[in-house]
């Protein structure tokens, strides 16, 4: 438990920094939560917890947050390309570049004890297509081309910037490659290339929700890996926690297969009087498979995975009922009469 430590959450109203926030206030910390957005609605008044908001890219906007106390800085705040509409490089840069050297000056004057960061999993893009899991100390290497090459490209300089603080001034540094953190969220959409598409597993839910046939496309058994929320903010808990000066560390559980992800789709959102029929369309084309190795995350934090996918999409379908981030996110209606 936090035994009352003071933690700040940078990013605390996007999907991680919220679910992080709110847990942590849960488990004992001392919860700062901070964000851009001007108001947070009144959400975290409600959780007891105090909101504030900076710019991360503006130094002087640190001098809003705790100068003194604080344990740890869980900087999860940034662009990113899922919401990011259209292309603008620059917002990477200023965001997650400057954004991050801002953040360790801060972390670094206030004296705190360890900084919590998240990686993008494609800095090891290079390695998929195999069912090989990936190390966690694997070359980073950012793609040079897509809408995520300079986007990896800065935060691969951000983990540097941290390991550099680490180096010369020993802050403990747990970065976190993450795979994609499987939750509910009102909005069911995402960028790719900058226009605005569908989340794919929210296409197969609403699917199964009506009964309808689900396709799947390529190898039914191709291997991606999967981590739900509560196995993320377990491993959160843990770098927390950890007495030693962290590393790098993948998030993971070990990989969901094509056919289990649509079958349980199928077997949670299906109405009870009428069942979805799987087709099989191998000629299809699907994303690459991958699965990151876990081995260090479980040896030098203590992780052990307990959600499944299904585990998953339970704790989705209670969400998706009970709106607990209503008030921060809005519900799912909101985002439908949305402009592209």
């Amino acid at each position: 438990m936090g035994n009352n430590k003071k933690v700040v959450v940078l990013g605390a109203t996007g999907t991680l920094g919220t679910n992080i926030a709110v847990y942590l206030k849960k488990q004992g910390y001392d919860v700062v939560a901070v964000g851009h957005r001007p108001n947070d609605n009144g959400f975290y008044a409600l959780q007891g917890v105090p909101y504030l908001a900076i710019d991360v890219t503006n130094p002087d906007d640190f001098a809003k947050l705790p100068q003194s106390g604080v344990y740890a800085v869980l900087h999860f705040a940034g662009m990113l390309p899922a919401v990011m509409k259209g292309y603008n490089a620059n917002l990477y840069i200023s965001s997650i570049i400057q954004g991050t050297m801002n953040v360790l000056e801060y972390a670094r004057q206030i004296k705190a004890d360890r900084i919590v960061f998240p990686q993008s999993l494609f800095d090891v893009s290079y390695l998929f297509g195999s069912k090989v899991p990936i190390p966690a100390d694997s070359i980073r290497k950012a793609p040079l081309k897509g809408d995520h090459a300079v986007y990896v490209i800065a935060k691969n300089a951000a983990v540097d910037l941290i390991q550099h603080y680490y180096e010369v001034y020993g802050l403990k540094r747990f970065i976190l490659r993450l795979s994609r953190v499987y939750t509910y969220h009102p909005n069911p959409y995402t960028y790719r290339d900058g226009k605005k598409i569908l989340v794919s597993d929210r296409f197969f839910i609403y699917q199964a929700m009506q009964g309808k046939d689900l396709e799947i496309w390529g190898d039914p058994h191709k291997l991606l890996e999967t981590c739900a929320m509560r196995d993320f903010l377990q491993i959160v808990e843990k770098s927390l926690e950890a007495n030693h000066d962290g590393g790098l560390y993948n998030i993971g559980s070990g990989g969901s297969t094509l056919q289990e992800r649509v079958q349980a789709i199928a077997d949670v959102f299906n109405p009870p009087n009428k069942k979805s029929k799987i087709i099989y369309c191998p000629e299809k084309p699907s994303a690459r498979q991958f699965v990151l190795d876990i081995r260090k995350t479980v040896d030098e934090l203590g992780y052990q995975p307990q959600c499944s996918w299904k585990d998953y999409l339970l704790d989705f379908k209670k969400e998706m009922e009970q709106q607990p981030f209503a008030l921060l996110w809005g519900k799912e209606s909101d985002y439908y009469t949305e402009t592209n």
